[in-house]
C-alpha cells in the first residue's frame, strides 16, 4: 500500500527562478535615508543565487520614501500628486541604488516599472512578459516597482506584495520571498496578542487560515497581512511557493536558507503546468489552423511560425487565446496569440523574415511562442 510522502518546505537554494519582494521599511530609515549596508548586503545574497544559477527579480519598494525625504514632504499619507512627484524623484534614486550595489558583484541591472494595468490586459502581459524573459536570459537582475508616478486608485496594485505575487506568476517563478517586518504568518497579530503562534508551513489557504489575516503592523508598509495572503493565493495558483520572512537582518536570503523563522506557503503545482491550465481554461477568440509541417514542428515543442498557418478565423487582438487545429480541422491546442486577426491573416504562410515587408514593423518571429502554448 503506498504511503503519502510528507510535505516538505522548500529550500531558497533550490529556486529556478526566484522572486524578492523588498519593502519601503526594510529599505528606507525615516531619519537617515537609505540603508546602504542592508541593500549592500542583500547584494551578497544575490550574487550567491545567480552564482548557483537561480534568476533573480527584485520587486522593490521604496521611490516614494526616498523621495519624500529629498522634497522634505512630511510623514504621513501624501496627496496624490505629492506622491507621484516623490515617485519621480525616489525611483532615479532607488534605481541608482539597486546598480551601485550590484554591479561590483558583476551583475546588471534593468528596471522596470509595471501598472496593474500591465498584468491585467493580455496583450501588455505579454509584452511585459517577454520584456523580463529577455533580460532574464540575458543575465541581468530586473528591478520591479509600481509605477507610481503615473498610477491612480483605479489603476494601482496597492501594495507590492500581490505586484511582486504577479510578477512571480507572469515571469514563471517558482518560489516567492517577501521580505517583511513580522517574521511569518500567525494565528493573530503578535504584537497584540501574546498567544499567537507562527505557522511554519501552509499546505492549503483554508477560510480559517483567511480569518486569521490581520491588518498592517508597521506605519511604514501600505501592505498588511491580508494583502500577503492574496498575494500567496496569486502565487501558490501559479505554481509558486512563497515565503513571508522578517528582513531587517542582514542577509536575509542566507538567513531564510539556514531555518531563519519564516512561512512557507506550499504550491501544488509547478509554474509551467499552472500556466498551461490557466491558457487551457481560456474560451478561443478564433481559429489557426496548421499545415502538416506545423503539426510536426508543434508536437516536436516548437513555437507556432506564421509560415505554418494555413488559415486564420475569427475576431482577435494581441494576446487573446486562440484554437490550434491540425489540417483537417481537429483541435491540436490552444495559445495566446502575439498578433491581432488582421496581422495574422496578413502574414499566415508567410516566413517570418517577410513579416517587416508585409506589416511595416519588426515583429515577434513566432505567432504563438511555445511557452504561451497548451498542446
Amino acid at each position: 500500500m503506498a504511503t503519502l510522502k510528507p510535505i516538505v518546505a522548500p529550500d531558497i537554494r533550490d529556486a529556478k527562478r526566484l522572486v524578492v519582494k523588498i519593502g519601503s521599511a526594510l529599505l528606507v530609515d525615516r531619519a537617515t535615508g537609505l540603508k546602504q549596508g542592508w541593500l549592500s548586503a542583500l547584494a551578497m545574497d544575490v550574487a550567491e543565487a545567480k552564482t548557483r544559477g537561480t534568476d533573480v527579480v527584485l520587486v522593490s519598494s521604496g521611490s516614494i520614501a526616498l523621495g519624500r525625504k529629498v522634497l522634505g514632504l512630511p510623514d504621513g499619507p501624501l496627496p496624490l500628486e505629492q506622491s507621484q512627484a516623490a515617485a519621480a524623484v525616489g525611483q532615479i534614486r532607488l534605481a541608482r541604488a539597486y546598480e551601485e550595489v550590484l554591479a561590483p558583484h558583476g551583475i546588471t541591472t534593468g528596471q522596470i516599472l509595471v501598472t496593474l494595468e500591465d498584468t491585467e490586459d493580455r496583450r501588455r502581459y505579454l509584452n511585459s512578459r517577454a520584456t523580463m524573459e529577455t533580460l532574464l536570459g540575458l543575465g541581468v537582475v530586473p528591478i520591479v516597482n509600481e509605477n507610481d508616478t503615473v498610477a491612480t486608485d483605479e489603476i494601482r496594485f496597492g501594495d507590492n506584495d500581490r505586484l511582486a505575487a504577479q510578477i512571480a506568476v507572469t515571469v514563471g517563478a517558482d518560489q516567492l520571498v517577501l521580505l517583511s517586518d513580522v517574521d511569518g504568518f500567525y494565528s493573530a497579530n503578535p504584537k497584540e496578542h501574546a498567544g499567537a503562534q507562527r505557522f511554519d508551513l501552509v499546505e492549503t489557504i483554508t477560510p480559517a487560515i483567511e480569518a486569521m489575516a490581520g491588518d498592517a503592523i508597521s506605519g511604514f508598509s501600505s501592505g498588511g497581512m491580508k494583502t500577503k495572503l492574496l498575494a500567496a493565493k496569486t502565487a501558490v495558483a501559479g505554481g509558486c511557493a512563497m515565503a513571508i520572512m522578517e528582513g531587517s537582518v542582514l542577509r536575509p536570503l542566507t538567513a531564510l536558507a539556514k531555518g531563519a523563522n519564516r512561512t512557507w506557503f506550499v504550491a501544488h503545482s509547478d509554474p509551467q503546468l499552472a500556466r498551461k491550465r490557466w491558457i487551457n481554461a481560456m474560451k478561443p477568440r478564433g481559429e489557426l489552423r496548421l499545415d502538416a509541417g506545423a503539426v510536426k514542428a508543434l508536437l516536436a515543442g516548437k513555437s507556432l511560425l506564421p509560415a505554418g498557418v494555413t488559415s486564420v478565423t475569427g475576431s482577435f487582438g494581441r494576446g487573446d487565446p486562440v484554437a490550434i487545429l491540425d489540417p483537417v480541422g481537429n483541435v491540436l491546442g490552444k495559445g495566446l496569440v502575439r498578433y491581432t486577426a488582421a496581422e495574422a491573416k496578413a502574414i499566415a504562410g508567410h516566413r517570418s523574415g517577410e513579416i517587416e515587408a508585409i506589416l511595416g514593423y519588426v515583429g515577434r518571429a513566432a505567432l504563438v511562442h511555445r511557452d504561451d502554448m497548451v498542446i
